[in-house]
């Protein structure tokens, strides 16, 4: 039987990817200020030497951890777009079903994409281009009440997951959605 070490030094991709997991676990849970190389290392079953190994330093396990995230996102994203028949609104629909669902794999995501947001302000910025890419992707949802969805989804996330407001988050995305239906793009009322 191969010890677990053994296996990890002809796994190295897995080992990183540990690494990366155990970071975003603990930026959900703890916030981006108690992410240390030690706590994530133990985390991973690693030492700090082996994290070293994959990442110069802390800042660069959480800039891959962020794009990881970022990526699982899109794919979300992507896949709720795709089932959207009606493209006005459809990045937002997508965005606002991931930001609110009930879904923990969901939750773990925003949850680490938040706090790393609250902590580092070139994350935050990468963050933003990451948004603008999206939206510049989704000409349809340029429009001052889906921006206003958006910013509503993410202060919902943000009441939801802090405690600081009691809110039915079921009932918000509901209504969040509904809104998504009655905005209209310039002046065509049709859509």
């Amino acid at each position: 039987m191969k010890s677990e070490v053994g296996t990890r030094r002809k796994d190295p991709e897995r080992v990183r990817q540990a690494l990366i997991d155990g970071a975003a676990v603990l930026v959900a849970e703890r916030g981006l200020a108690n992410v240390t190389v030690a706590a994530v290392a133990a985390n991973a079953g690693v030492t700090k030497g082996a994290l070293f190994h994959h990442f110069a330093d802390r800042d660069a396990l959480i800039v891959a951890m962020f794009d990881m995230l970022l990526e699982q996102l899109d794919r979300q994203l992507d896949g709720l777009m795709a089932d959207d028949p009606v493209e006005h609104g459809r990045f937002t629909r997508a965005y606002v079903n991931t930001a609110l669902a009930r879904d923990d794999g969901n939750r773990h995501i925003w949850a680490a994409l938040t706090g790393t947001l609250f902590g580092d302000n070139a994350l935050t910025r990468r963050w933003y281009q990451w948004l603008g890419e999206r939206l510049a992707a989704c000409l349809a949802d340029h429009d001052p009440t889906l921006e206003v969805v958006r910013l509503a989804a993410d202060g919902g996330w943000i009441a939801a997951t802090t405690g600081i407001s009691p809110i039915d988050i079921d009932a918000l995305r509901v209504r969040l959605i509904e809104y998504t239906r009655l905005a209209t793009q310039g002046d065509d009322r049709s859509r």
